[in-house]
């Protein structure tokens, strides 16, 4: 399918689904203002899917920005749940704690500042929802620790995984100063669908995400 065709099928779907709330609209738009990226309207859309069916208890997320998703799952999120989120650019810090105590949220939200890379390692866990929407080159690096937080059954969903088509261009092609986030993102989607705990779906939502459950263990 062509650009164009995707373009406008993409603003057909986004026109049907359901608006969110007034504060999560002013959140994303001062954030799309200054330049901050939030979870795309596909995506939304798709995560309120995923929440309803997994009511997860305990949520991770790692990558706050100014808290739009955090906000965003807690809203959506038929049960009653604690979100824990990981921030390491300290700009964005303190908007995203004014934005959980626009949205009352400042009990149930836990921002842990530091890079997520040891910020995952003292977490005990486990939480049976974890959302993956860091920097993109690190995601690789995070996942041994993601998968021992992850409780059997847990869902663990990445956002942006497909780099806007260059997921299957060939290195060679790549810009040379992203050919290192085009490598790790291609070996990261190769852990996730050939690792023997997990069962993945890639799924061509928005820039691409994955949506992988954590296999129980066989009891000998």
């Amino acid at each position: 399918m062509v650009t164009e065709e995707r373009e406008r099928l993409s603003v057909f779907m986004n026109s049907l689904n359901s608006a969110n709330t007034e504060l999560l609209n002013t959140i994303e738009a001062e954030a799309l203002e200054h330049d901050v990226p939030v979870i795309r309207r596909e995506m939304q859309n798709c995560m309120k899917l995923l929440l309803a069916v997994k009511k997860p208890r305990r949520i991770l997320e790692v990558g706050t920005a100014v808290g739009f998703s955090a906000i965003f799952m807690k809203t959506y999120n038929p049960a009653e749940c604690t979100v824990t989120t990981i921030e390491n650019y300290e700009k964005r810090i303190p908007i995203a704690r004014r934005n959980f105590a626009r949205a009352g949220m400042q009990d149930t939200v836990t921002l842990i500042e530091g890079d997520a890379a040891d910020v995952l390692k003292e977490l005990k866990g486990p939480y049976d929802m974890i959302f993956m929407d860091a920097a993109k080159g690190q995601y690789i690096r995070f996942l041994p620790e993601v998968l021992r937080l992850l409780e059997e059954d847990g869902m663990l969903i990445s956002d942006n995984v497909l780099q806007d088509g260059d997921i299957i261009e060939s290195r060679y092609i790549i810009e040379r100063r992203n050919r290192t986030i085009h490598r790790r993102m291609r070996s990261y989607l190769y852990e996730l669908t050939h690792h023997a705990q997990l069962v993945t779906a890639i799924l061509p939502v928005g820039d691409g995400i994955t949506v992988s459950s954590k296999k129980r263990q066989e009891k000998v």
